[in-house]
């Protein structure tokens, strides 16, 4: 086999995305041509001839060692088969984005890089699981600031031939199609295989030549389209995953639903059932008990809701006992008239709930405590498990090598109860501090070449740079959505200011997040940092970078010092971006909201206020902003300057060694996915 097969062989399986060096093999073959392609193999490979690929013997050595890696894993037992495989059947799981990659972009943000985290896991430790998702033409828009700092929201189209997709075929050897009815119209869908390690990932695309050009655009967006746009999106994922799932014969245990956007699976599930001669009861009793559902969203308005006439349009096939039955699904008890909501829906067809946090489940149980009638708000069954994040995606290699100095190379599959774990703290400081300097040097580069885009394609003038690799960094990354608060630090402008003046050194702060294109109040929060940005005593040391996107996730979460966050709580479900912060050994500077209550203990990050309520939400971001500058002002600031003669700050290091410590074992998509197959997944695979 040539080395252009080879690389070939390692592109078409997203395996390689997660895999130390992967990147770099293909990176180097052309690092402009891998820039210009957006990080995708398959059309690197594409616009190279085959005599223009040369690759050394390091490069070669790294490609059949990559190959090896994935033939040994292939061939060894999984954490599934050494647990005794606790599943006896497959789990379906569906969500509506999946961030994997840069370069597959059919993801939005936390939801789906969660989806993408799942799947990985799923694949390193054997789970028998599927997965199905919607194949976006457009994704969800990529982000251009303008000179004012606006959002602009453009939408490039992704050949998916540059994409390692494949096509199942049917019964007659054909490309797999399946037909979804939207309004009394046949909807022709188009069946794609994305194969992620272990996990078949199958994507459905309404854009076939056969559809009318209202049904070629339904997959064109995530979450794109209007109200009436997001009914079909999410009658084609969730009818329509069942549908190709039975064409592709695999009859899943489980059928897992992230979030309420599949919902309408089960209303074809109970179909199916009923008419293989099951009655209404026992179809449901089934359905409910081989289902899991979890919720991400604390806010009662947040959930998916649409009116009745629209659900009556769309839903009138699976209405078997009439629309009145089927809108009763997704209404609270009692209630004869408003929206159809798909999380009660989810809850009618569903026995095992979840929450993504701790308190987040909390929230839960005291947001729907009146669905389940008179049980007391404790006994709600709405669990949760605490989210995670993917080691291997998220963690820089350079400090995974830097770990395994002091710790076993099975450290990842440690439990966090291990004393192992103590072990962190032998690392050596001045390789560490060594190893944050270049990650944030990298980091710095990359934020440089992005604003330097963005102004080259504005004719703008240079930027007034004096971004430094000595200086505290702050990070700030996420959805720009008003709860998550993205302008605090300025709340009190001439108070930040005098703070920053009085340090002992300076203190730099990188932005990054994208607003719904839709939702103005986050659109003028883009617009808000970007121009406290530009104030005189912050131009060059606080700077908001567009677009940001995985690459720049990774980036970010692994070379800044300190990782900003503060919703207003409770509104952060989870949140995951600080995990990933915290095992690079970056300490958390967050609320005590979403994953942090259950993580912070003093020793390797801090917390912002406490848990008090307010009755405004100006008292709450006052409060909040209060708490914020006192911290950096009394500890956060003068710690990282507290060095020793030979410029180490030993007890900043040790802050740092104690994220990743308590971090990456408690905090990993892997402990995540466990508990899944534990808790839920297993009793519905069991008779």
């Amino acid at each position: 086999m040539t080395a252009n097969e080879r690389l070939a062989r390692l592109a078409a399986d997203l395996w390689w995305t997660w895999q130390p060096g992967a990147a770099e093999l293909f990176e180097g073959i052309d690092p402009a041509l891998w820039a210009a392609v957006g990080h995708r193999p398959l059309a690197l490979l594409a616009q190279k001839k085959p005599q223009e690929i040369q690759l050394d013997a390091a490069a070669l050595a790294t490609l059949d060692a990559l190959l090896a890696r994935r033939a040994h894993e292939a061939a060894s037992p999984t954490w599934h088969d050494r647990a005794g495989r606790p599943l006896a059947g497959q789990v379906a799981y569906f969500s509506a984005e999946f961030g994997l990659h840069e370069g597959v972009p059919i993801y939005s943000g936390g939801l789906g890089i969660l989806a993408g985290d799942h799947l990985k896991s799923a694949s390193d430790l054997g789970i028998p699981l599927v997965a199905v998702g919607l194949l976006y033409r457009e994704g969800y828009g990529r982000q251009h600031l303008d000179a004012e700092g606006r959002q602009v929201t453009w939408y490039p189209q992704t050949n998916f031939a540059e994409l390692p997709l494949t096509r199942p075929l049917d019964a007659a050897g054909q490309p797999l199609h399946i037909e979804v009815p939207l309004a009394g119209q046949p909807c022709r869908v188009a069946v794609h295989l994305l194969q992620v390690g272990r996990v078949p990932l199958y994507l459905l695309d309404t854009d076939v030549p056969e559809n009318p050009e209202p049904f070629r655009g339904i997959t064109a967006r995530l979450y794109g389209g209007g109200i009436e746009g997001r009914i079909r999106q999410e009658v084609v994922l969730g009818i329509g995953g069942v549908r190709a799932l039975a064409a592709l014969g695999i009859e899943p245990a489980v059928f897992h639903l992230n979030e309420g956007h599949s919902a309408f699976l089960n209303l074809e599930r109970l179909q199916r059932l009923r008419q293989s001669g099951l009655t209404p009861e026992a179809a449901l009793a089934q359905v409910r008990a081989t289902s899991v559902f979890t919720t991400h969203t604390p806010v009662e308005a947040g959930h998916d809701r649409f009116s009745p006439e629209l659900t009556a349009r769309y839903l009138a096939p699976w209405a078997d006992d009439g629309i009145d039955a089927l809108l009763a699904l997704g209404r609270w008890p009692g209630e004869h008239d408003g929206l159809f909501n798909l999380t009660l829906l989810s809850f009618a067809t569903c026995s095992r709930l979840n929450g993504v946090a701790a308190l987040h489940g909390e929230v839960s149980r005291q947001m729907f405590h009146r669905y389940f009638g008179q049980v007391p708000e404790a006994e709600v069954p709405i669990t949760h498990i605490t989210n995670g994040v993917h080691p291997p995606t998220w963690q820089a290699p350079e400090l995974v090598e830097l770990v395994r100095t002091v710790l076993p190379e099975d450290f990842r599959e440690r439990p966090s109860t291990d004393p192992v774990w103590q072990r962190v703290q032998a690392v050596d400081d001045a390789a560490l501090w060594a190893l944050r300097g270049q990650l944030k040097t990298r980091l710095i580069e990359h934020c440089r070449a992005r604003e330097a885009g963005r102004r080259t394609r504005l004719g703008l003038p240079p930027w007034i740079d004096h971004l430094d690799p000595s200086a505290l960094t702050l990070g700030f990354a996420r959805r720009f959505a008003p709860y998550k608060r993205a302008d605090l630090l300025f709340r009190d402008l001439d108070r930040l200011l005098a703070i920053l003046a009085a340090a002992p050194g300076p203190v730099q702060i990188l932005f990054a997040g994208k607003a719904h294109p839709a939702d103005e109040p986050g659109r003028a929060l883009v617009e808000a940092v970007h121009h406290h940005s530009t104030h005189a005593a912050l131009e060059g040391r606080v700077l908001l970078v567009e677009d940001y996107d995985m690459e720049l996730g990774r980036a970010l979460t692994r070379g800044v010092d300190v990782w900003l966050n503060n919703p207003r709580r409770p509104k952060e479900a989870s949140g995951t971006s600080g995990m990933k912060a915290a095992m690079n050994g970056v300490p958390n500077l967050s609320i005590l909201d979403g994953w942090w209550p259950e993580a912070w203990d003093g020793t390797h990050g801090w917390a912002i206020g406490g848990t008090r309520e307010f009755d405004t939400v100006e008292a709450q971001d006052d409060a909040d902003a209060d708490a914020l500058y006192r911290l950096l002002e009394a500890q956060v600031i003068p710690l990282y300057y507290q060095r020793d003669p030979d410029g180490l700050p030993h007890a900043w290091l040790k802050r740092a060694k104690a994220s990743i410590a308590a971090c990456t074992p408690q905090f990993s998509s892997d402990r995540q996915v466990i508990d899944y197959v534990h808790h839920l997944y297993a009793a519905g695979t069991h008779p």
